[in-house]
């Protein structure tokens, strides 16, 4: 693999799709320059100002309108935070990513929360955890309010112990099935007793009354357990870095090939994980295999056309989102605990239909894109726009007799090469 094939897969995976300039900086910087910049800690980000959740502030008689109202304008709240995100996630490169990835891990969807400011909290923790090691963010996540609400952790009472929460940390979030037995999600479950959520402060706190505080046996330990001390366990258990190694090997590199040996032996620390992945020479070779999330695809597409979706005015911004929905991924409202699918899921005609008409209307958003697609080379000119390596025969054969360039562009985004890095 070529020096710029190499440094175009690199930052096609660990952010939301590279302009051609980000990959010649890439080339002149080399290897390790790049990668030590891609792993930087994320900055520090300020959330959109929306004010106090409505619900929150209602009297207590308050009107069936009234309380309809406040419905309504928690509804506006997310819509606003959804295309606050959208706006940071394709600026915010490789860190961001990162956001997004333990977005659709810890998945949490504010459909049930009901709550942007909580959702954008969540967020606020993962950002501020997410790279390093995986002890205080599994701590600080078993503590988030809408992790809490979204699996019924309010329902969790020393009298009627709840295990929803206490069975998705273990299998989906920490350590994965045939990991842990049922006696460990019911110690648990009363371990995770008497959280619960004050959605006027957006907070969460141990209610005594509520809580069952007898020692437990909790893998393999007998002894009185606190939420930390649960965290802990979970990140000291040998499932837990394979389990990890695995979920980001499936999102940045493949689903489908197996984990190599140097990454699953990286440790907890995300950072030290993702960099031992994108060292690993199994990384290299799983460049066009890893189906784009919408996410990945839409994001991607604006950065590389120029089109910076915070300067766009609001009903261009909801156009987004509303592809986004058409594709199946709306960033705060993954379809369960489970997350976002993977894979060929996203490849269907339908999709394909839906890519093609969204290419044509972010086309029009990009005429300066367009413009350098009208010459004789324009379709190596749009693989270079869209950090494709090589066109296929035939995709560069249906390319070649397209001479309208917004057309062609619209043809480039949804192409097989596009979809496909």
């Amino acid at each position: 693999m070529t020096d710029r094939r190499q440094m175009s897969h690199l930052l096609r995976r660990l952010t939301f799709g590279p302009t051609a300039a980000e990959v010649d900086a890439a080339v002149r910087a080399g290897f390790d320059a790049t990668l030590a910049s891609l792993l930087r800690p994320a900055a520090a980000v300020t959330g959109p100002d929306l004010g106090a959740d409505p619900v929150t502030e209602l009297a207590a008689g308050a009107t069936r309108e009234q309380r309809q109202q406040a419905r309504k304008q928690q509804r506006d709240q997310v819509a606003v935070a959804v295309r606050w995100w959208m706006a940071r996630l394709a600026e915010g490169g490789a860190a961001e990513k990162l956001t997004f990835f333990w977005h659709g891990h810890w998945a949490t969807s504010v459909r049930k929360v009901r709550s942007a400011q909580l959702m954008l909290g969540q967020l606020a923790t993962v950002r501020r955890y997410g790279a390093g090691d995986t002890g205080p963010l599994v701590r600080a996540m078993l503590r988030d309010p809408a992790l809490i609400i979204w699996l019924d952790g309010q329902k969790n009472t020393r009298k009627a112990p709840n295990e929803n929460l206490a069975r998705e940390v273990m299998e989906l979030f920490t350590l994965g099935l045939g990991a842990y037995s049922e006696a460990d999600v019911k110690a648990a479950a009363r371990v995770l007793t008497g959280w619960q959520v004050d959605r006027a402060t957006g907070t969460a706190r141990l209610m005594p009354k509520r809580h069952d505080d007898q020692p437990v046996t909790l893998l393999g330990r007998t002894t009185t357990f606190d939420i930390d001390s649960y965290a802990d366990a979970l990140v000291q258990h040998p499932a837990h870095v394979p389990f990890l190694a695995g979920r980001l090997w499936a999102r940045y590199a493949s689903d489908t090939a197996p984990v190599p040996s140097s990454v699953a032996a990286a440790g907890r620390n995300t950072t030290t994980l993702i960099e031992a992945m994108s060292r690993a020479p199994e990384f290299t070779a799983t460049a066009g295999t890893l189906v784009k999330q919408p996410v990945e695809w839409l994001l991607g597409a604006t950065r590389q056309l120029g089109v910076r979706i915070g300067d766009l005015e609001t009903a261009q911004q909801q156009r987004l989102v509303g592809t986004l929905r058409a594709l199946g991924q709306v960033p705060l409202s993954p379809p369960s605990v489970g997350g976002w699918p993977a894979g060929t899921a996203w490849l269907t005609t339908a999709s394909t239909l839906t890519r093609l008409k969204a290419g044509r209307q972010l086309a029009a958003l990009a005429p300066a894109a367009t413009d350098r697609l009208t010459g004789a080379d324009r379709v190596d000119a749009l693989a270079e726009m869209l950090i494709v390596d090589a066109w296929t025969d035939r995709t560069r054969k249906a390319l070649s007799g397209v001479e309208d360039p917004r057309r062609l562009l619209a043809l480039g985004l949804a192409s097989p090469e596009y979809a496909v890095h």
